[in-house]
C-alpha cells in the first residue's frame, strides 16, 4: 500500500498552513489532498478585500491570500493531488481517494482534517413554498459572480446576516441588482460589525432582525418572498407579514464542518461546533489525526484559520517523531454566555507553551468580563466593551496556572 508520512485532506487555507508547518518542523513526506482543480479552496472566489491583516500585516483579496500560500507549498516541493475526492478515513489512518488516475489506497503516518465548511441548504430550514428557480446559497451565488460571470438575479432579498450574505448583498448591488433587504431570524447579526457597515449602511440596504422568509411565491421561478417578524421563541408573528417581489432568494443561513470523513473514521465530534473534539495540540480523539480551520469550527478571519492550521502541522510533525502518551487531561468547557471553546481538553504535561482557547459567546454584550474559572477560582477575567456572537474570543492558557477540576470560560456583566 502506498505510504506517506503525513497526508492532509484538503487544499484550502487550513491545509496549506498545515503543511508549510509540517515542512519547517521538518516533516519530508507530505501529500495535499484537493478535490477542486486548484488550490485555495472557498478563497478562490472571495474576491473583496479584509485578508491577510494579521498574517501578512497588508490587506488582500481571497485570491491573492490562497496564491501566497500556494506559491510557497509549490515552493517547498510539498506534493499535491488536485481533482482528487476522498471516499473515506479509517481509524487506522488508511485514505481512501479516488481522482482521474483511479482509485487509490494510502497509508499516513498522521492526517490533518482541513476538509473546510460548507452551507446550510434550504432542506433544513423548512421554508413553505414551492421548488423555484432563483433560490441560491450565497456562496453559490458567488461563485456565480465572481467566477463564472453569471447575475444569479437582478431583485435580490436575502435570508440570513453571515458573512457571506452581507458581502452578497454588497456584490450584488454593486452588479447592478437590487437588493431589497436583508432579514435574519436573530435579534442580532451573525457577521462582522465591519461586514455590516460596509455591505448594507454604506448601499442603504435594509437589515431587518427578527424576521424571517414565511412563505416563497412562484412556481417556475421565484416572484415574491413573504418576510415576516417573530416572537422570542422564533415563531412568526401573525399579521406582520410583508411581501417583496423579487425574482432571487438568497440564503447566508449558517456554516457547518464538513465532517462527512471524520464520522466515519469514529473521530468524537462536539455537539455544538459540529467539528472534532481536540486537545491543545488539536489532536482528535483518533492518535495521529489532526484537525484545524473551519472543519473544526467555523472561524470569522481566514487569518485565525491559519494560526490554527499552523499548530495543527507542528503537531502533526512532533507526533510523528515522537507520539505522546496521554497524560492527565483538563476538560476545557462553556460557562455562562459562552457558546462553546475549541481545544475542549488540554494535557497541561504536553503544554510546551501558551495555549490559545477560541470561543464564541452566546449573544451580544456590553460592558462584561471574560472569565477563566477552575474549581471555583478565578485564573484570568478580561475586560470587553463590547462582544458579539459574530466575532470569535479568544485567551490564552499556561500549564502553570492549572490545578485541578474542569476548566470553565464564561461570562459575568461589569457592574
Amino acid at each position: 500500500m502506498e505510504y506517506h508520512a503525513l497526508i492532509i485532506l484538503g487544499g484550502g487555507p487550513a491545509g496549506l498552513a498545515a503543511a508549510l508547518a509540517a515542512r519547517e518542523a521538518g516533516v519530508e513526506d507530505i501529500l495535499i489532498l484537493e478535490r477542486d482543480r486548484t488550490l485555495g479552496g472557498i478563497l478562490n472566489q472571495c474576491i473583496h478585500n479584509g485578508f491577510g491583516l494579521h498574517t501578512f500585516q497588508e490587506e488582500l483579496t481571497g485570491p491573492e491570500y490562497a496564491a501566497r500560500y500556494a506559491r510557497q507549498v509549490l515552493d517547498a516541493g510539498i506534493a499535491c493531488q488536485l481533482d482528487t475526492m476522498v471516499l473515506s478515513l479509517s481509524p487506522d489512518r488508511v485514505v481512501t481517494a479516488i481522482s482521474p488516475a483511479g482509485l487509490r489506497q494510502m497509508q499516513a503516518g498522521a492526517v490533518v482534517l482541513a476538509m473546510g465548511c460548507r452551507e446550510r441548504p434550504r432542506g433544513a430550514l423548512n421554508i413553505p413554498g414551492f421548488r423555484p428557480a432563483g433560490i441560491y446559497s450565497a456562496g453559490t451565488a458567488q461563485r456565480l459572480v465572481n467566477l463564472e460571470g453569471k447575475l444569479p438575479g437582478r431583485d435580490v432579498v436575502i435570508l440570513g446576516s453571515g458573512d457571506i450574505g452581507l458581502i452578497m448583498a454588497r456584490r450584488m448591488t454593486l452588479e447592478g441588482a437590487k437588493v431589497h433587504a436583508v432579514a435574519e431570524l436573530l435579534p442580532y447579526s451573525g457577521g462582522l460589525k465591519r461586514n455590516i457597515v460596509q455591505c448594507l449602511e454604506d448601499f442603504g440596504i435594509p437589515l431587518l432582525l427578527s424576521h424571517t422568509v414565511v412563505r416563497i411565491e412562484g412556481r417556475e421561478r421565484v416572484t415574491a418572498v413573504v418576510l415576516a417578524q417573530v416572537d422570542d421563541q422564533r415563531r412568526p408573528i401573525p399579521g406582520t407579514e410583508q411581501t417583496y417581489p423579487c425574482d432571487t432568494l438568497l440564503l447566508s443561513c449558517g456554516l457547518i464542518p464538513e465532517n462527512e470523513l471524520s464520522r466515519g473514521a469514529g473521530v468524537a465530534l462536539d455537539a455544538v461546533t459540529g467539528g472534532p473534539v481536540v486537545d491543545q495540540g488539536l489532536e482528535t480523539s483518533i492518535p495521529g489525526v489532526f484537525a484545524c480551520g473551519n472543519v473544526l469550527h467555523v472561524h470569522d478571519l481566514v487569518d485565525f484559520v491559519s494560526q490554527e492550521a499552523a499548530l495543527a502541522g507542528r503537531q502533526a510533525a512532533s507526533y510523528l517523531q515522537a507520539p505522546r502518551p496521554a497524560g492527565r487531561t483538563v476538560a476545557v468547557k462553556p460557562g455562562p454566555g459562552v457558546r462553546y471553546v475549541v481545544p475542549q481538553f488540554l494535557d497541561p504535561a504536553a503544554m510546551d507553551g501558551p495555549v490559545t482557547l477560541r470561543f464564541r459567546v452566546a449573544a451580544p454584550a456590553r460592558r462584561c468580563a471574560v472569565t477563566l474559572t477552575q474549581g471555583g477560582r478565578t485564573i484570568q477575567r478580561k475586560k470587553r466593551p463590547v462582544v458579539a456572537p459574530g466575532e470569535m474570543e479568544s485567551l490564552e492558557i499556561s500549564a502553570r496556572e492549572l490545578q485541578t477540576g474542569d476548566l470553565t470560560v464564561g461570562l459575568e456583566a461589569e457592574a
